[in-house]
């Protein structure tokens, strides 16, 4: 067996690697911070877009294992604002596939810190394209029966 250049040294080495996730899902989690928010304290929109592109690409890469981009944003609705000081969770789930294409479902929660006060603060559906050799979009996966909806 090989060691990876780099490992952590200690225990944690030996320990047994988790399963991956849900191939068609991913969650990412991230704080608030006032480096990101707009004059009246809550997420610049452009923000959250570029969180929830970044969990489509992740769950859409997952789904394919090949190099995919983003080519399409449609449906995008941002319900309420976003205030600074709480955690967005993201929900990406691979919803439907084509020949070289994923559509990807994004959801962003809004998380109180400090109380398990939850709720839904934008939505938004991709598309991205997988790319083969020489960048051309390239066939990906249908998804398994049950994947869509989460199952």
């Amino acid at each position: 067996m090989t060691e990876l250049h780099g490992a952590m040294p200690g225990p944690s080495r030996h320990s047994p690697v988790p399963p991956l996730p849900s191939q068609n899902e991913t969650r990412i989690t991230h704080v608030v911070f006032p480096g990101t928010t707009n004059h009246h304290g809550t997420l610049f929109g452009g923000e959250a877009l570029a969180y929830m592109d970044s969990a489509a690409f992740i769950a859409a890469t997952r789904h394919c294992r090949r190099k995919v981009v983003t080519r399409h944003l449609d449906a995008m609705e941002f319900r309420r604002p976003i205030p600074q000081g709480t955690l967005v969770e993201l929900v990406a789930r691979v919803v439907a596939t084509g020949r070289t294409s994923m559509t990807v479902r994004v959801e962003l929660f809004i998380e109180d810190m400090y109380s398990e006060a939850r709720e839904l603060g934008c939505t938004g559906t991709f598309v991205l394209v997988a790319l083969g050799e020489g960048g051309q979009p390239t066939e990906v996966p249908p998804l398994q029966e049950g994947e869509a909806d989460g199952g």
